[in-house]
């Protein structure tokens, strides 16, 4: 990809009647094996790999990997699939993206109008500081949405979304400013739990069922349920959003996964 990286959210069940078939042998060679495959800093390792618990009957093991390379992050399924442990462990969800910036990320230009729109002088010192501001943080945002790194936070959400076509809430029939208008208002409310609560969205057009896939972090599990019950009251959610299944689970390394599911 010349811009972005490949992202792949997959979500196993353990199969305790194929896991209780492994011999002693097998299933310490299978611990030691999963634990390498996962080993962020190991050759031809993805670029990103999270590991977590899932919490729920929908799955046990949660894997979120990225990488500029998608047959990279296959390949990691794979290598699960032939291990020991692989028939103990099956896939039950998974789902494939792209990080990108987001056509609704207001460019230097676009925030420099919005800024004269909200009466600031454009030959004024203010407007200058405000504008060299954004630029700043403009170019670490993109960087953080084309290229990102996981937060050190203990637990994580994922769930698909798509924007509603419906005859009287369609997203797509909307002009390129109201749909902007709304979600600069979106993006306003997650500031609300900034420090408590982050996101980052990929987009799944064309590459699975779901439009995005939205991801969160939180200090805490009632950060997430505040970050996403603040940001339904949005137009751009309460009228033209659909959510799939959620998925929340705690961030744990390879090895407390494995002995936290008692692989």
């Amino acid at each position: 990809m010349s811009d972005g990286w490949h992202c792949l959210h997959v979500f196993y069940r353990v199969r305790q009647a194929e896991l209780l078939a492994l011999s002693p042998e097998q299933r310490a060679a299978g611990q030691q094996q999963l634990e390498f495959i996962l080993n962020q800093n190991r050759p031809g390792a993805p670029k990103r790999i999270q590991t977590s618990v899932v919490s729920g009957h929908r799955a046990d093991l949660g894997l979120m990997l990225l990488d500029p390379d998608p047959l990279v992050l296959d390949a990691v399924l794979h290598a699960i699939r032939t291990s020991p442990l692989g028939p103990a462990l099956e896939p039950t969800y998974s789902f494939v993206s792209i990080t990108e910036v987001s056509e609704y990320v207001a460019t230097a230009e676009q925030y420099g109008e919005r800024l004269r729109l909200e009466g600031t002088d454009p030959n004024s010192p203010a407007y200058a500081a405000k504008l060299k501001a954004y630029e700043e943080r403009e170019v670490m945002m993109r960087k953080q949405r084309l290229f990102p790194e996981f937060p050190a936070w203990p637990v994580t959400c994922f769930y698909p979304m798509n924007k509603i076509r419906h005859p009287l809430a369609n997203w797509y029939t909307q002009p390129a400013s109201r749909r902007m208008e709304m979600m600069t208002e979106h993006g306003t409310s997650a500031l609300q739990v900034a420090g408590r609560a982050t996101q980052h969205i990929t987009a799944s057009t064309g590459l699975d069922a779901w439009e995005w896939g939205v991801t969160l972090w939180g200090r805490e599990p009632a950060c997430l349920k505040d970050i996403v019950y603040t940001m339904r009251f949005d137009e751009a959610s309460a009228k033209y959003a659909e959510f799939g299944p959620f998925y929340i689970s705690y961030i744990l390394s390879p090895a407390d996964a494995i002995k936290h599911l008692q692989l």
